[in-house]
């Protein structure tokens, strides 16, 4: 898995038991990631996060 810090200011896929989120990955810290998205700001809980990686552009 890629480093998080090479992932700031990329389009991630964040995937968590309930739920797969997309969007910029802005910040990550020991509580929470910070997703900017079209539709607004996701934040997710860092203990539901099971995955975050660069979203595959197809």
């Amino acid at each position: 898995m890629a480093e998080l810090a090479e992932l700031i200011g990329k389009i991630v896929e964040v995937g968590t038991a309930e739920m797969l989120y997309f969007g910029k990955l802005v910040e990550v810290n020991e509580e929470e990631v910070y997703l900017e998205t079209d539709s607004g700001w996701i934040v997710v809980p860092v203990e539901k996060v099971a995955y975050i990686r660069e979203k595959d552009e197809g």
